[in-house]
């Protein structure tokens, strides 16, 4: 018996966190995790910089970076590279960086070995990473995809669903829609459909949700900021082997409306 919660039967899917990653299998699976995790990845593609996910920042991600010889993100507060797109996008002379999060990057590494092809898609290059995919759809009819919006975690470490990782997934499905890709599940429309609902009000309700009033509270609102800067990137992250690593540079693309 097919599992009533993989969405079968739609080829555009939406759900949440590792534990929907894992239920809703998709051909392509876009990664979704607004502050910071997907931004702080295209920011890094942006400056020629490979991100390599990891799930946590402890000694075994030490021996991971020398592995790969990459930089280790340290931790927000620390001076240095870290999650902050801000930070990434000030660093010189780094070409790969390990990037630890407990949500987008967990979900990433967590796919590697899925056999799905893995996006990192935010704000910055939704409407790139749309012309992609539907390119990829298009060639190949057998093709699903699925959006995965990471959610932030609560103090117990349960989910907790933020409304930035919603519209960014929902700007990412609205725009396969209005190119004529789907049927899309109805998570997929509803996730569409809150996006919609909000797109005239970014940049101003990202920092107004809880995720853009934390991030601001300890100091980081140019992060907030960077992640509202919509389409300004044309870059496509995909997860090749460990590593997320520029996959098309679009001579043109046009902004999800």
């Amino acid at each position: 018996m097919t599992s009533p919660y993989a969405q079968q039967g739609f080829r555009v899917g939406f759900d949440w966190g590792p534990a929907g990653a894992a239920a809703v299998p998709g051909s392509i699976v876009a990664v979704v995790d607004i502050l910071s995790f997907t931004t702080a990845v295209t920011v890094a593609v942006d400056v020629g910089i490979d991100v390599y996910p990891y799930r946590w920042r402890d000694e075994t991600a030490v021996a991971y970076a020398e592995q790969h010889d990459a930089v280790l993100a340290v931790g927000r507060s620390q001076p240095g590279i870290t999650l902050s797109p801000v930070s990434i996008r000030q660093a010189r002379g780094v070409r790969r960086l390990v990037l630890p999060s407990p949500n987008g990057s967990t979900i990433s590494q967590q796919l590697s070995d899925s056999g799905s092809t893995v996006v990192a898609v935010s704000l910055r290059n939704t409407s790139a990473a749309v012309d992609w995919v539907a390119a990829q759809l298009a060639a190949d009819p057998s093709l699903t995809v699925v959006a995965i919006a990471a959610g932030e975690r609560w103090k117990d470490g349960s989910l907790r669903p933020a409304v930035e990782d919603l519209w960014g997934a929902g700007a990412f499905l609205a725009g396969l829609a209005d190119r004529g890709v789907g049927p899309l599940s109805p998570e997929a429309r509803a996730a569409a459909a809150a996006y919609r609902e909000v797109v005239d009000e970014l940049p101003e309700v990202l920092h107004e949700c809880a995720g853009g009033r934390e991030l601001t509270a300890y100091g980081f609102a140019e992060d907030v900021a960077v992640a509202a800067e919509v389409d300004i990137s044309g870059l496509v992250p995909v997860l090749q082997g460990s590593r997320l690593s520029e996959s098309s540079k679009p001579s043109r693309f046009c902004p999800v409306t």
